[in-house]
């Protein structure tokens, strides 16, 4: 059973590669094949199947089986749980903005001060 910081991991390293990212984003549009999936990479359909294999090892795809075909479809709950780890960070950057908010606007004031006091002189 793995723990939820090896879940992470491996849902983290799942996402770091482009490829997998771009077939999530394909499959975020509905179910598709393995041959649909790898149409526009230049890569072999084993490459792609081991692309697959790595998202479905991280629970972000499900290839089922329909016919004669397995169509792969998007599981968002790994995405959920990346989202709930982000967002105990969230404050982090929140009070970061919220200190360059404040920031621009001592910079707007100092500048709009600046222009007054030029305007006053030239009068």
């Amino acid at each position: 059973m793995m723990n939820d910081e090896d879940r992470l991991n491996e849902i983290f390293a799942a996402l770091a590669n482009t490829t997998r990212r771009a077939i999530l984003a394909r499959l975020a549009q509905g179910e598709a094949t393995v041959n649909e999936l790898a149409e526009p990479f230049d890569m072999s359909l084993p490459a792609i199947s081991k692309h697959i294999r790595v998202l479905e090892r991280a629970g972000l795809i499900i290839q089922g089986q329909k016919a004669q075909y397995r169509p792969c479809t998007l599981d968002a709950t790994p995405l959920q749980e990346i989202s709930k780890w982000t967002d105990r960070y969230r404050h982090i950057w929140e009070t970061s903005f919220d200190r360059m908010d404040a920031y621009i606007l001592q910079l707007g004031d100092n500048i709009n001060h600046e222009r007054d006091a030029a305007e006053e002189s030239q009068s």
